[in-house]
C-alpha cells in the first residue's frame, strides 16, 4: 500500500505544468530513489509512484503497476534535464529538475504528452480517520459502448489503504492504489498508461459511488444485491467471442518481422494445438498478458503446443515496428508473433470472427486446426483472485486440448 505518495502531492498539484520551470541553477545531481509523481490528463491530476535513478549522466527510470515495475530502456541526465526512453510503449519522459522538483512532460511520439511532474519522496503522517471496511468483490452496472451490463470491481483493504481494480472484458485497469481522507477513498494509478484517479464514497444503503477521472460516475454493489436488483452480471469472456461457423478452420495471415508472410497452413502449426492471440503492442492490457503466454509456451512447446501472436499496430508501426520489437524483449517473447495490419482492420483480416472487439482475445485452435473456443481481454495480477482463477482456465483448457489426439 503507498498512501504516503498519494497523501504527499497536495503541495505539488499546483505546480504540474509544461512551462514555469524556474530559473534557479541546476542542481549538481538527480536524487536517486522513490519519487511522488503527477500527471494531468484532461485537466485531472493523477498521482502515481515513481522510481528514478542517475549516476554519472546516465538515468533510469520505472513506473508501477503493484509491485511490477515498468522499466525504461534508455535514460540520461545532463545539465539540469532527465530524458528517459520507453521502447516498449514507443513513449519518453523529459523533465527539468530546478527547486527541488522535476517538471516536464510524457508522452508518445505524435500525441499531445501529458503534464508531467515529480518530487523525491516525503513521508506523510496516516490519516487517523476511521475507514469504514469495502474489501471484497463488487459490481458495477454499466452500459459500455461494447454492450456490456457490468463491470468488477475488487477491493482489497488494510485500514485505510486501500488497492483495487476494475476489470472490463478487455481486461483491467492496473493496480489502483490509495487511503481514506475526508470521507471517501482516494486511489490512483499510471504505470506509463493506463491512467485513472478513483475516488469511492462509501453510502449508508451499503452500495458505493464511484467518480472515475472526476467526470463519470457510477455506482457499486455487492453481487449479492445485483441479483436481487436484477442487475445484469459482468459478461462472460469465454463467451463474449466466437467464430461464424466452427467447423471451418480459422484462416489468419501476417507478416513475421523478417519480412515472411505466415498463414494457419505452415506447417510448424500443422497437427499442433495452437493459440492464435489478437493483440497490439501498445495495449496495456496486452503487456499484461505476454507473461503468461511466455510461461504457457514455455511449458507445453514439447507437448505440441504452438503461440502465434497477430499484432495490429498503427501505420507508423507497420513500417518500423520498433515498439513491438522492444514488446517482444521485454517480455522475452520466442513464440511466432506476426504484423496483421491496423486496428481498424481486424475484422476484414478476421472475417470468420464474432464480437471480436477487445484487445486482447485468444483463439484455441486444436490439433485438427478447428476453433474449439475463444477467450476475451486479460485479468491481470491486479484482479488478484480473480487473475489466479483465468491462468487455471486457461492452463486447463491447454492441457485438455493437448490430450486429444491429432
Amino acid at each position: 500500500m503507498h498512501s504516503n505518495w498519494v497523501n504527499s502531492l497536495c503541495c505539488l498539484v499546483a505546480a504540474v505544468t509544461l512551462t514555469g520551470v524556474s530559473a534557479a541553477a541546476p542542481s549538481p545531481s538527480l536524487p536517486s530513489g522513490s519519487w511522488d509523481a503527477a500527471i494531468v490528463v484532461n485537466g485531472v491530476t493523477v498521482p502515481f509512484r515513481f522510481e528514478l535513478f542517475e549516476s554519472g549522466g546516465t538515468a533510469s527510470g520505472a513506473f508501477f503497476n503493484g509491485d511490477d515495475r515498468e522499466r525504461s530502456t534508455s535514460g540520461t541526465f545532463s545539465g539540469n534535464t532527465v530524458s528517459l526512453q520507453f521502447d516498449q510503449y514507443a513513449s519518453a519522459l523529459q523533465a527539468k529538475w530546478a527547486d527541488g522538483q522535476l517538471t516536464g512532460s510524457y508522452g508518445r511520439a505524435r500525441q499531445v504528452p501529458y503534464a508531467f511532474s515529480a518530487r523525491p519522496h516525503a513521508a506523510q503522517a496516516t490519516t487517523t480517520e476511521k475507514a469504514p471496511p469495502i474489501a471484497g468483490q463488487w459490481e458495477i452496472s454499466v452500459q459500455s459502448p461494447k454492450g456490456e451490463g457490468a463491470w468488477w470491481f475488487f477491493v482489497r483493504q488494510s485500514g485505510p489503504e486501500v488497492s483495487a481494480s476494475i476489470l472490463r472484458v478487455d481486461g483491467d485497469t492496473g493496480l489502483l492504489a490509495g487511503a481514506y481522507r475526508d470521507g471517501k477513498f482516494t486511489l490512483s494509478h499510471f504505470s506509463g498508461a493506463r491512467p485513472l484517479l478513483l475516488e469511492v464514497t462509501p453510502n449508508a444503503d451499503r452500495t458505493l459511488s464511484l467518480l472515475l477521472n472526476g467526470k463519470s460516475k457510477y455506482t457499486a454493489v455487492r453481487s449479492e444485491q445485483a441479483r436481487t436488483k436484477n442487475q445484469p452480471s459482468p459478461a462472460d469472456p469465454s463467451r463474449w467471442t466466437s467464430v461464424k461457423d466452427p467447423s471451418v478452420p480459422l484462416h489468419f495471415s501476417g507478416v513475421d518481422l523478417n519480412g515472411k508472410t505466415v498463414t494457419e497452413s505452415d506447417p510448424r502449426f500443422k497437427g499442433k494445438v495452437v493459440l492464435v492471440n489478437i493483440m497490439g503492442s501498445w495495449c496495456p492490457n496486452c503487456h499484461d498478458e505476454a507473461p503468461f503466454l511466455v510461461e504457457l509456451y514455455r511449458q507445453y512447446h514439447r507437448r505440441g503446443l504452438e503461440i502465434v501472436s497477430l499484432s495490429f499496430e498503427d501505420a507508423e508501426q507497420l513500417q518500423n515496428p520498433a515498439r513491438l520489437r522492444a514488446f517482444i524483449k521485454e517480455y522475452g517473447v520466442d513464440y511466432s508473433v506476426l504484423l496483421a495490419g491496423e486496428p481498424s482492420e481486424i475484422a476484414t483480416k478476421l472475417p470468420q470472427a464474432v464480437n471480436l472487439n477487445t484487445w486482447p482475445a485468444t483463439f484455441f485452435v486444436g490439433r485438427d486446426g478447428l476453433v474449439r473456443g475463444a477467450h476475451a481481454g486479460f485479468a491481470g495480477k491486479a484482479t488478484g483472485a480473480a487473475h489466479q482463477q483465468l491462468k487455471a482456465e486457461l492452463r486447463a483448457t491447454v492441457e485438455k486440448l493437448l490430450a486429444e489426439k491429432s
